[in-house]
């Protein structure tokens, strides 16, 4: 088992969880109303500091902090104007206390993420801003910035601010529910070995889709005519079934002799997940040039033939056999001191020292040092980006000059390489991930509940 921290989180399976329950809304919608959601978030924390000597009122007490009307009257109209952005329906009935509700509950996560000292993944946040620009027609982050503050000063600080706090909870969310959802190897068994599997299948398929239709609705079809319509869709399946079958010659002679237009034809690749689950489960069973007995539908009968398929069960990517060696900064030793370190075991691995050796007495990674810093065997994606384009550009049986990470200052040797078929262990990460997301709304719901049972939340009236 490996601990080496440079591994990315995305190698964990992670539900991206929205904030709240609330309105799902388009990036255009969003963009829409960012600029009143920025002017809020600005007057929330203003709020906030002078909550008890407000004239504007408390509306509800959360432990030791408070929500402000006007809080309350901001966000109920920000979400009226992204669902009008959106199009989507609103309850304004229910409005004012789903609204409110959500304000707790993004009350309650926000001093947890306090108490812990959580911070937000500022990339994400630098991210979404970018996306905000882009929607607006703004080329960068920058430029977002001053058209904002051009409009409001003060406006873009805001909006950042906010976001993130969404993307502290976010990270607080995700941390809480990934402690709730065990998934075993057995689950994941299990689940392989299920209908739904098929669902994970990336292989594509190229179908012939004809369907002959009804001539009149089903329920009024005479035994004449339903005899009819599976004679002609029996005679398509025995046509389409030669291995170089002309569909257009087959169809145009199947139309002759039939009064409704047949439809269908070549439906081009799909995958098995785009497909519906009754097709999926004909499809994927079928060899290349099989052809489906006809299936009777309330429409009329459907003839399916698998003409092409294009593997994807098989998953064969580069990996490297890598070696480091770490010096970590920290508060006992600044980036200078580990620096200075670094540089001196890379001076005695060019004097001929032994990279394990060195690795297995200075190295800060007590995860791979006790192996004489070995890393085994190192996938695209697995670590940082410095570390993976420096392990790429380093050749076999050779080491790097010192580079510098996030972690701190790594020098690393790269042993072998390798072409390894990884389709297993890929399908089994989709079938946890699958598992994950059927478990994690429960999950948060779970959570969320208990956040609220545990506090003192006072609404006034």
């Amino acid at each position: 088992m490996r601990f080496f921290s440079l591994r990315q989180s995305s190698r964990a399976v992670l539900l991206f969880m929205g904030v709240s329950g609330g309105l799902m809304l388009n990036l255009q919608a969003q963009a829409a109303t960012d600029n009143a959601v920025q002017t809020s978030a600005n007057t929330n924390t203003n709020a906030r500091a002078s909550a008890t000597g407000s004239s504007d009122g408390i509306i509800a007490v959360v432990n030791d902090n408070t929500i402000l009307k006007s809080e309350l009257v901001n966000a109920i109209n920000q979400t009226r104007a992204r669902a009008e952005a959106a199009g989507e329906p609103i309850n304004n009935a229910q409005l004012q206390s789903e609204v409110l509700d959500a304000l707790i509950m993004r009350e309650l996560q926000l001093s947890m993420i306090n108490r812990m000292g959580l911070k937000p993944d500022e990339d994400a946040v630098n991210q979404r801003l970018a996306q905000i620009a882009q929607a607006e027609g703004l080329g960068s982050i920058q430029a977002l910035q001053q058209s904002m503050d051009r409009t409001q000063p003060g406006s873009y600080a805001g909006l950042r601010a906010k976001l993130m706090e969404d993307a502290a909870i976010q990270t607080l969310q995700q941390r809480q529910v990934s402690r709730r959802v065990r998934i075993t190897e057995q689950d994941i068994d299990a689940f392989l070995s299920s209908p739904e599997a098929k669902r994970l299948n990336q292989s594509e398929y190229q179908t012939i889709h004809v369907r002959v239709p009804y001539i009149d609705d089903y329920n009024r079809l005479s035994d004449s005519q339903r005899a009819q319509a599976l004679e002609v869709a029996k005679s398509l399946r025995s046509e389409l079934q030669a291995p170089n079958a002309n569909v257009e010659a087959i169809l145009a002679q199947a139309q002759s002799r039939y009064q409704l237009p047949i439809q269908g034809g070549n439906m081009g690749y799909h995958k098995a997940a785009n497909l519906p689950t009754a097709l999926a489960d004909q499809i994927t069973e079928l060899p290349i040039g099989g052809v489906t007995e006809p299936m009777v539908t309330p429409e009329g009968i459907d003839i399916i033939k698998l003409a092409d398929k294009k593997e994807a069960d098989s998953m064969v990517v580069p990996q490297w056999h890598v070696r480091h060696i770490l010096v970590k900064v920290d508060a006992l030793q600044n980036s200078a001191m580990a620096q200075q370190k670094i540089n001196d075991l890379y001076e005695q691995l060019r004097q001929g020292a032994d990279f394990a050796n060195l690795a297995a007495t200075y190295s800060d990674d007590p995860g791979s040092a006790g192996r004489g810093g070995d890393l085994e065997w190192v996938s695209e994606g697995d670590m940082v980006a410095p570390f993976e384009a420096t392990m790429k550009n380093t050749a076999v049986g050779d080491y790097s000059a010192p580079f510098q990470t996030n972690f701190g200052w790594h020098i690393l040797e790269v042993e072998d390489t390798r072409q390894q078929d990884v389709s297993d262990d890929y399908r089994r990460n989709l079938a946890q991930q699958a598992l994950y997301q059927r478990l994690a709304p429960q999950a948060k719901e779970d959570w969320l509940q208990e956040l609220r049972a545990g506090a003192y939340i006072q609404v006034m009236q």
